[in-house]
């Protein structure tokens, strides 16, 4: 498979580093996640004008009709910049939108900057299956309203439009009988409770008493919708994890050329060698995978999509892992300090590992598909 990207694709994510590099530095990153929003209105206006959220957006509705590949370089940036802002949140919501059709007018105000989403999917009880929903929806005159809670829902608290999972018929944990909404996050009957997590990205848990809802797509028939619009955003977060890796990889390495032991630079000890020729293997790997996800994801072959995109959310679990841990370690004590940006970038990786499925969840879901052999 040729994984080279177009002149066009490269142009695009080199942009995007550039302003990275000089306007949202790691001291830059710090002021804004201890700021009071945890989020940068600046940033978000140059992300705009940079094009990245029209990037996934339909050409009807205003966008460049960008497809994951696309998308793979953007977030790869991103993470490597540590970039804090609801850009993930929000295109992972615009997918719901295109998926469930319909929704024209909220993904041209996606394109044009002018709209946040974020997907209020997980509940206490449903650890890593979507499925497991105890929200409840009900028809409302012409309307629906919610009733349930939401947890960590990543920067929900930012968002201006909630996509939300509910359910209108069937049991808790039945594929059928879900629902799919689209909430005004600030409507009445919607209680957010805004907080920052470890990784320094903003998260919230959210209580609808009664919300007023507009249904996404068909009625009870939500799952399809919510298994691929997961997919897509747990190879966003691959892609996000590359970049971080890239990142860790470049600091440790740099690390290894400065910091002297015995009257030369620990870098020139042949185990370190053999440490860092490691972490660069596992980032290899990881970033293979995570390319493969990003052209699997869009497949008309459901069974082939959701092998792909678990085979590489699992590799880059462990590769993330491996990595983290080993540039902590080649950094010393200094490499679990917050004036280090090894740290951040760490905790970042530990996060993804942790959202939309971990290493053992998506070893299970990758065995489970059909054709999978056990012998």
């Amino acid at each position: 498979m040729d994984f080279e990207f177009t002149q066009e694709q490269q142009q695009f994510a080199d942009a995007l580093r550039r302003w990275i590099d000089k306007d949202y530095s790691f001291e830059t990153r710090k002021k804004i996640m201890h700021s009071e929003t945890g989020v940068s209105a600046e940033a978000w206006n140059t992300l705009v004008e940079l094009g990245m959220t029209a990037l996934p957006v339909p050409e009807e509705q205003g966008g460049f009709n960008g497809s994951a590949v696309d998308m793979l370089l953007v977030m790869k940036e991103l993470g490597r910049g540590l970039l804090i802002e609801p850009y993930l949140a929000t295109v992972t919501g615009a997918h719901f939108l295109k998926l469930a059709g319909g929704q024209e007018s909220l993904l041209e105000q996606v394109a044009g900057g002018e709209l946040k989403l974020a997907c209020a999917l997980g509940e206490k009880q449903s650890r890593y299956d979507l499925f497991d929903i105890a929200t409840r929806a009900s028809r409302d005159g012409s309307g629906y309203s919610l009733s349930g809670a939401k947890c960590v829902v990543i920067h929900g608290g930012q968002a201006d439009r909630l996509i939300v999972s509910a359910r209108t018929g069937g049991g808790q944990r039945d594929t059928d009988g879900i629902s799919l909404f689209v909430v005004d996050a600030n409507a009445g009957g919607v209680e957010r409770r805004d907080y920052r997590t470890i990784d320094g990205q903003r998260a919230a848990d959210i209580v609808f008493s009664n919300a007023p809802a507009q249904l996404l797509g068909t009625e009870g028939q939500g799952w399809d919708v919510l298994d691929a619009g997961a997919d897509y955003a747990a190879t966003l977060l691959c892609a996000e994890a590359v970049g971080i890796m890239e990142a860790l990889n470049a600091a440790t390495l740099e690390y290894l050329k400065t910091r002297q032991q015995f009257g030369v630079p620990i870098g020139k000890f042949q185990a370190l060698q053999h440490r860092m020729a490691e972490m660069f293997m596992q980032y290899q790997q990881a970033s293979s995978l995570a390319t493969l996800a990003a052209v699997k994801v869009s497949s008309d072959d459901v069974i082939e999509r959701r092998r792909t995109v678990s085979a590489a959310k699992a590799r880059v679990g462990q590769s993330g892992r491996y990595v983290g841990q080993q540039a902590v370690q080649l950094h010393g004590g200094m490499g679990v300090t917050d004036e280090l940006a090894a740290a951040h970038l760490f905790k970042r990786l530990a996060m993804i590992e942790q959202t939309l499925g971990d290493v053992d969840y998506h070893l299970a879901r990758f065995a489970s598909q059909p054709g999978f052999a056990t012998s």
